[in-house]
């Protein structure tokens, strides 16, 4: 199998998700032009503290945005397939690995528990003054509400290396109970403090 580019970024990709990049380096402008000639997708990985991470998320090309005069490109690209790295290879100018993909273990989550995390994701998103409307019958729903959160990476990553879709469904459940009540404490305080010493 031939080695896949890798992008090391400090984000989280997950599959199905929209990734917009700017490409300015050398080493990226010469490996985004080797995916494009030959119709091949680049591995995002995540890096912490210098370090790569061992579950990353291809991405296919999906348009060339715009074209710079120096080389530089903004393209748009999009998950696709979720991978592990076996080694990593660092012969060219960027890194490239030796991955071994995978898919979930057969899980499905009852219809329950997506209507309700679901129904949290929107909750969520109301707290913080935003209308998000979700399809409940998209697939995997898990990674499509992930993608929308601001939430910690490390939380992210976890949950793009779970193989089961019940698991991530659960895990964001109850993500959803313990911070939703959070926000609100925090949006209450910050509308009392807004409304002290004004003078009416």
């Amino acid at each position: 199998m031939p080695l896949l580019p890798l992008f090391p970024l400090e984000i989280v990709l997950f599959p199905g998700a929209p990734l917009p990049l700017h490409i300015f380096e050398p080493r990226y402008k010469e490996m985004i032009g080797e995916c494009l000639l030959q119709n091949r997708p680049f591995g995002m990985v995540r890096v912490k503290e210098n370090a790569l991470s061992v579950i990353g998320c291809s991405a296919s090309i999906v348009s060339v945005i715009k074209k710079y005069d120096d080389g530089r490109l903004d393209i748009a690209a999009e998950g696709a397939q979720r991978f592990e790295i076996k080694q990593v290879n660092q012969e060219r100018s960027f890194l490239q690995g030796d991955v071994t993909y995978f898919e979930d273990e057969p899980s499905v989550p009852g219809k329950g528990a997506r209507d309700a995390v679901v129904q949290l994701h929107q909750q969520l998103f109301e707290v913080l003054g935003q209308h998000v409307e979700i399809e409940p019958d998209i697939s995997p729903l898990s990674f499509h509400l992930a993608q929308e959160l601001p939430v910690d990476l490390d939380f992210k990553q976890a949950l793009l290396e779970m193989k089961s879709e019940a698991e991530r469904i659960e895990t964001l459940t109850e993500y959803y109970r313990a911070t939703i009540p959070k926000i609100e404490m925090t949006m209450r305080a910050r509308q009392r403090a807004s409304g002290n010493g004004h003078v009416h």
